[in-house]
């Protein structure tokens, strides 16, 4: 009879053994799941984010050295999709878009609408804070990484000032010189405010007065009164 119970205490043991391993098991797999989902989600954003930064960069012909580095974090991201999801509509997605994003080439011309300027704008930003980000997980020099913050953020203020010059140039095509004039100031407005040397910035600054002075002439309001008193005073 003891042997009995003692059977049933130790098959009894076993199977809340056997339990717990399950449980132990299954609540495993689900983690597993659950970082393997959160982290391709992760991945999925960063990538599109990347290449849409990537594409922008080509679009507007930034330095091959900048672009190389994107294009870097951006096959260290799908490589990474590939390795925990290779037969996916995920990777499948990615590598369809990486193969557009290789095929853009430089604008001729600067963009032709707001839209696509604040579009470019955000993933110019977007590219900033990523190499900012690189050099303090030390992918790059802090000195590199600042480097190419400031490269971006110039390309940033040309990029629209450009995109006001092809907008002018659009309307004065179509007659219309007071709209032409105002996108020309404003992109004179966008190079005043911003924070590049000033030799950096002049040739822009140069080409949008040169076009101002063609809309806008400057007036002669003749030596005036303060220059005719010196010209007294020097006389006597």
């Amino acid at each position: 009879m003891l042997s009995d119970n003692l059977l049933y205490v130790v098959l009894i043991g076993l199977v809340g053994i056997a339990a717990l391993a399950a449980n132990y098991v299954i609540t495993s797999r689900e983690a597993q799941n659950k970082f393997r989902a959160d982290r391709l989600k992760w991945l999925k954003e960063q990538s599109e984010h990347t290449l849409h930064a990537l594409g922008v960069l080509k679009e507007i012909g930034c330095r091959p050295d900048i672009v190389d580095k994107l294009n870097q974090h951006a096959m260290s991201l799908i490589e990474e999709i590939s390795a925990l999801a290779p037969d996916s509509d995920l990777m499948e997605e990615i590598a369809r878009n990486k193969e557009s994003t290789d095929r853009i080439k430089k604008r001729p011309q600067g963009f032709e609408s707001d839209r696509a300027v604040r579009r470019a704008q955000i993933y110019l930003n977007f590219a900033e804070k990523l190499l900012l980000e690189m050099g303090k997980k030390g992918r790059l020099t802090p000195q590199l990484a600042q480097a190419y913050q400031q490269e971006l953020y110039w390309l940033n203020v040309s990029m629209v000032t450009e995109a006001h010059i092809t907008q002018a140039e659009r309307l004065l095509k179509n007659g219309e010189k007071h709209g032409a004039l105002a996108h020309y100031k404003h992109g004179k407005a966008v190079l005043v405010r911003a924070t590049i040397p000033q030799q950096q910035k002049q040739p822009l600054q140069q080409r949008l007065q040169a076009e101002i002075d063609k809309l806008q002439p400057k007036r002669d309001f003749g030596a005036g009164a303060l220059a005719d008193s010196l010209d007294d005073y020097l006389n006597q």
